[in-house]
Protein backbone atom coordinates (compact mmCIF):
# COMPACT_ATOMS: atom_id res chain seq x y z
CA UNK A 1 0.00 0.00 0.00
CA UNK A 2 1.30 3.45 -0.89
CA UNK A 3 1.70 5.89 1.99
CA UNK A 4 1.03 9.54 1.21
CA UNK A 5 2.01 12.52 3.35
CA UNK A 6 -0.27 15.56 3.01
CA UNK A 7 0.84 18.97 4.27
CA UNK A 8 -2.10 21.40 4.15
CA UNK A 9 -2.90 24.08 6.75
CA UNK A 10 -6.53 24.59 5.63
CA UNK A 11 -8.16 22.07 7.95
CA UNK A 12 -11.35 21.55 5.93
CA UNK A 13 -9.40 20.97 2.73
CA UNK A 14 -6.96 18.76 4.61
CA UNK A 15 -9.79 16.55 5.88
CA UNK A 16 -11.41 16.38 2.45
CA UNK A 17 -8.21 15.35 0.67
CA UNK A 18 -7.46 12.75 3.35
CA UNK A 19 -10.97 11.34 2.90
CA UNK A 20 -10.57 10.97 -0.87
CA UNK A 21 -7.03 9.57 -0.68
CA UNK A 22 -8.18 7.00 1.87
CA UNK A 23 -11.14 6.03 -0.32
CA UNK A 24 -8.68 5.40 -3.16
CA UNK A 25 -6.90 2.85 -0.97
CA UNK A 26 -3.90 4.92 0.15
CA UNK A 27 -2.53 5.14 3.67
CA UNK A 28 -2.41 8.82 4.62
CA UNK A 29 -0.61 10.90 7.22
CA UNK A 30 -1.54 14.57 7.32
CA UNK A 31 -0.01 17.70 8.80
CA UNK A 32 -1.13 21.32 9.13
CA UNK A 33 2.29 22.83 9.86
CA UNK A 34 5.69 22.50 8.29
CA UNK A 35 7.28 21.93 11.67
CA UNK A 36 5.24 18.76 12.28
CA UNK A 37 5.74 17.51 8.71
CA UNK A 38 9.50 17.97 8.96
CA UNK A 39 9.62 15.37 11.74
CA UNK A 40 8.18 12.72 9.36
CA UNK A 41 10.62 13.21 6.48
CA UNK A 42 12.66 10.17 7.44
CA UNK A 43 9.53 7.99 7.62
CA UNK A 44 8.51 5.45 4.98
CA UNK A 45 6.55 7.78 2.65
CA UNK A 46 5.66 7.01 -0.99
CA UNK A 47 4.61 10.53 -2.07
CA UNK A 48 4.32 14.02 -0.57
CA UNK A 49 1.65 16.64 -1.29
CA UNK A 50 2.98 20.00 -0.09
CA UNK A 51 1.27 23.37 0.26
CA UNK A 52 3.72 26.19 -0.48
CA UNK A 53 2.25 28.72 1.95
CA UNK A 54 2.29 27.32 5.48
CA UNK A 55 2.00 29.05 8.85
CA UNK A 56 5.06 29.21 11.03
CA UNK A 57 8.72 29.16 10.14
CA UNK A 58 8.91 26.06 7.91
CA UNK A 59 7.42 26.64 4.43
CA UNK A 60 6.66 24.18 1.67
CA UNK A 61 9.90 25.23 -0.02
CA UNK A 62 11.83 24.41 3.15
CA UNK A 63 10.20 20.98 3.33
CA UNK A 64 11.01 20.31 -0.32
CA UNK A 65 14.69 21.00 0.31
CA UNK A 66 14.71 18.70 3.33
CA UNK A 67 12.90 15.90 1.46
CA UNK A 68 15.20 16.15 -1.55
CA UNK A 69 18.24 15.98 0.75
CA UNK A 70 16.85 12.84 2.34
CA UNK A 71 15.58 11.20 -0.87
CA UNK A 72 16.32 12.75 -4.27
CA UNK A 73 13.77 10.52 -6.03
CA UNK A 74 10.80 11.04 -3.71
CA UNK A 75 7.65 12.00 -5.73
CA UNK A 76 6.39 15.43 -4.67
CA UNK A 77 3.32 17.47 -5.69
CA UNK A 78 3.22 21.17 -4.81
CA UNK A 79 -0.03 23.08 -4.25
CA UNK A 80 -0.53 26.82 -3.94
CA UNK A 81 -3.32 29.41 -3.94
CA UNK A 82 -0.96 31.81 -5.71
CA UNK A 83 -1.48 30.92 -9.37
CA UNK A 84 1.71 32.48 -10.64
CA UNK A 85 4.30 31.09 -13.04
CA UNK A 86 7.09 32.04 -10.62
CA UNK A 87 5.69 29.64 -7.99
CA UNK A 88 5.47 26.82 -10.52
CA UNK A 89 8.95 27.41 -11.89
CA UNK A 90 10.50 27.74 -8.42
CA UNK A 91 8.86 24.54 -7.26
CA UNK A 92 9.93 22.62 -10.34
CA UNK A 93 13.46 24.01 -10.22
CA UNK A 94 13.75 22.88 -6.63
CA UNK A 95 12.70 19.38 -7.57
CA UNK A 96 8.93 19.01 -7.29
CA UNK A 97 7.39 16.63 -9.82
CA UNK A 98 4.03 18.32 -10.29
CA UNK A 99 2.16 21.50 -9.38
CA UNK A 100 -1.55 22.08 -8.70
CA UNK A 101 -3.05 25.55 -8.32
CA UNK A 102 -5.79 26.19 -5.76
CA UNK A 103 -8.69 25.92 -5.89
CA UNK A 104 -8.21 22.55 -7.51
CA UNK A 105 -10.53 19.69 -8.37
CA UNK A 106 -10.16 16.80 -5.94
CA UNK A 107 -10.60 14.43 -8.87
CA UNK A 108 -7.74 16.16 -10.70
CA UNK A 109 -5.50 15.80 -7.65
CA UNK A 110 -6.39 12.10 -7.34
CA UNK A 111 -5.48 11.55 -11.01
CA UNK A 112 -2.16 13.34 -10.59
CA UNK A 113 -1.34 11.28 -7.50
CA UNK A 114 -2.22 8.02 -9.28
CA UNK A 115 -0.25 8.88 -12.42
CA UNK A 116 2.82 10.03 -10.49
CA UNK A 117 2.86 6.91 -8.33
CA UNK A 118 2.52 4.71 -11.41
CA UNK A 119 5.37 6.47 -13.19
CA UNK A 120 7.65 6.29 -10.16
CA UNK A 121 6.97 2.82 -8.86
CA UNK A 122 5.57 0.72 -11.70
CA UNK A 123 7.98 -2.01 -12.83
CA UNK A 124 9.62 -1.47 -16.18
CA UNK A 125 8.41 -4.28 -18.40
CA UNK A 126 9.55 -2.90 -21.71
CA UNK A 127 13.22 -3.61 -21.02
CA UNK A 128 14.75 -7.04 -21.67
CA UNK A 129 17.71 -6.25 -19.41
CA UNK A 130 17.89 -4.45 -16.10
CA UNK A 131 20.68 -2.06 -17.11
CA UNK A 132 21.80 -0.07 -20.13
CA UNK A 133 24.96 1.87 -20.94
CA UNK A 134 24.67 5.12 -22.89
CA UNK A 135 27.44 7.67 -23.43
CA UNK A 136 29.26 6.45 -20.33
CA UNK A 137 26.17 6.44 -18.12
CA UNK A 138 24.91 3.21 -16.55
CA UNK A 139 21.14 3.16 -16.08
CA UNK A 140 19.69 0.56 -13.71
CA UNK A 141 16.02 0.31 -14.67
CA UNK A 142 14.96 -1.82 -11.71
CA UNK A 143 16.55 0.45 -9.10
CA UNK A 144 15.97 3.69 -11.07
CA UNK A 145 19.63 4.59 -10.50
CA UNK A 146 22.04 6.33 -12.88
CA UNK A 147 25.81 6.20 -12.38
CA UNK A 148 28.92 7.35 -14.24
CA UNK A 149 32.48 6.41 -13.32
CA UNK A 150 31.00 4.55 -10.32
CA UNK A 151 29.47 7.76 -8.99
CA UNK A 152 25.73 8.07 -8.44
CA UNK A 153 23.88 10.86 -10.28
CA UNK A 154 21.02 12.03 -8.09
CA UNK A 155 18.01 12.49 -10.38
CA UNK A 156 14.56 13.43 -9.20
CA UNK A 157 11.75 11.08 -10.19
CA UNK A 158 10.63 13.45 -12.95
CA UNK A 159 14.19 13.84 -14.29
CA UNK A 160 14.48 10.05 -14.39
CA UNK A 161 11.12 9.75 -16.19
CA UNK A 162 12.35 12.18 -18.85
CA UNK A 163 15.64 10.28 -19.20
CA UNK A 164 13.79 6.98 -19.59
CA UNK A 165 11.50 8.45 -22.25
CA UNK A 166 14.50 9.76 -24.22
CA UNK A 167 16.34 6.44 -23.98
CA UNK A 168 13.32 4.51 -25.22
CA UNK A 169 13.03 6.84 -28.21
CA UNK A 170 16.59 7.56 -29.32
CA UNK A 171 16.97 9.66 -32.50
CA UNK A 172 13.26 10.53 -32.49
CA UNK A 173 12.29 14.19 -32.38
CA UNK A 174 9.50 15.16 -30.00
CA UNK A 175 7.67 18.44 -29.56
CA UNK A 176 7.33 19.98 -26.11
CA UNK A 177 3.65 19.05 -26.06
CA UNK A 178 4.47 15.42 -26.86
CA UNK A 179 7.02 15.31 -24.05
CA UNK A 180 4.45 16.83 -21.70
CA UNK A 181 1.95 14.09 -22.56
CA UNK A 182 4.46 11.26 -22.13
CA UNK A 183 6.30 12.48 -19.02
CA UNK A 184 3.65 14.45 -17.12
CA UNK A 185 0.58 12.65 -18.46
CA UNK A 186 -2.28 13.79 -20.68
CA UNK A 187 -4.13 15.18 -17.64
CA UNK A 188 -1.40 17.77 -16.94
CA UNK A 189 -2.66 21.35 -17.05
CA UNK A 190 0.16 23.83 -17.36
CA UNK A 191 2.70 25.57 -19.55
CA UNK A 192 5.14 23.65 -21.74
CA UNK A 193 7.86 25.81 -20.17
CA UNK A 194 8.23 23.07 -17.56
CA UNK A 195 9.70 20.86 -20.31
CA UNK A 196 12.52 23.32 -20.96
CA UNK A 197 13.20 23.67 -17.25
CA UNK A 198 13.30 19.90 -16.67
CA UNK A 199 15.52 19.39 -19.72
CA UNK A 200 17.91 22.07 -18.47
CA UNK A 201 18.22 20.34 -15.11
CA UNK A 202 18.77 16.94 -16.73
CA UNK A 203 21.49 18.36 -18.99
CA UNK A 204 23.23 19.95 -16.02
CA UNK A 205 23.37 16.62 -14.20
CA UNK A 206 24.14 14.56 -17.34
CA UNK A 207 26.15 16.84 -19.67
CA UNK A 208 27.24 13.93 -21.90
CA UNK A 209 23.69 12.82 -22.67
CA UNK A 210 23.72 14.43 -26.18
CA UNK A 211 20.23 15.91 -26.20
CA UNK A 212 19.66 18.13 -29.23
CA UNK A 213 17.43 21.19 -29.09
CA UNK A 214 15.19 21.54 -32.13
CA UNK A 215 14.45 25.24 -31.99
CA UNK A 216 10.81 26.15 -32.21
CA UNK A 217 9.81 22.50 -31.79
CA UNK A 218 11.36 20.35 -29.07
CA UNK A 219 14.16 17.87 -28.40
CA UNK A 220 15.86 14.69 -29.64
CA UNK A 221 18.34 12.29 -28.01
CA UNK A 222 21.18 11.68 -30.47
CA UNK A 223 23.03 8.39 -30.83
Amino acid sequence: MYKIALVEDEKNLNSLVVKYLTSEGYEVVSFTTGEDAKKAISNDISLWILDIMLPGVVTGYDLLKEIRTSNAKMPIIFTSARDQDIDKIMGLEMGSDDYVSKPYSIRELMLRVKNLLNRCYASITEKDTSTEEFNGYIIDFNKRIVTKNNENINLTSKEYDLLLFLLKNKSTAFSRDQILDHVWGSDYFGSDRVVDDLMRRLRQKMPDLSVETIYGYGYRLSL
